[in-house]
């Protein structure tokens, strides 16, 4: 555990916090972690989740201007996705998956290359789903972080998988106080 870690994981953790109440500034926690972050993930060799935190850069600032409600249009709301866009998008996710696994097996020294690959396009495709305001994002955010948790320890960074354990909380929390301002706004 190192003060990085201590910092990466105190500002993912706002990330969250912030985010299950859909407050603007939780993007730039999550552009501030993700720095930490990849210098963290690329000293212990998962790649992919370091090529991932400049993903969430990305999506940090399309989420900051997406989120924003000028007076020129009203603030996004909770939009919940059909059951096929789920199945098309779990197949999309494990096909590059196993693409990504495979090319990590054989050109890296990659530790875990399998978990890697699929956490790392899972938690692409569920971030993108948290700026677009998808209800369904807190339950793959579930998954991820259980599968999470297990690539963490097997890195020894503890501390990251103790919050990934607590995201695992947390994405609950953030389905249901996101499922209740959604169906408070089918009433509206």
């Amino acid at each position: 555990m190192s003060w990085t870690e201590s910092c990466a994981v105190a500002l993912a953790l706002a990330y969250v916090l912030l985010a299950i109440y859909q407050h603007r500034w939780c993007w730039i926690a999550a552009i501030l972690s993700a720095l930490l972050y990849i210098l963290i993930f690329w000293q212990v060799r998962l790649y992919l989740e370091a090529l991932l935190q400049c993903f969430y850069i990305g999506m940090a600032v399309y989420g900051w201007f997406a989120w924003h409600s000028g007076q020129a249009r009203p603030e996004r709301p909770i939009t919940t996705w059909p059951w096929r866009y789920h199945a098309g998008a779990c197949t999309g996710v494990l096909a590059l998956t196993l693409l990504l696994g495979s090319m990590m097996m054989r050109w890296t020294d990659a530790a875990a290359p399998f978990v890697d690959a699929a956490t790392t396009v899972s938690a692409l495709l569920a971030t993108w789903l948290v700026a677009q305001k998808v209800l369904e994002n807190w339950l793959y955010w579930i998954v991820i972080d259980m599968a999470s948790v297990w690539l963490y320890l097997s890195r020894d960074l503890s501390l990251t998988a103790a919050l990934f354990a607590g995201y695992v909380v947390l994405a609950a929390f953030g389905y249901r106080t996101w499922r209740t301002r959604w169906l408070q706004q089918q009433i509206n």
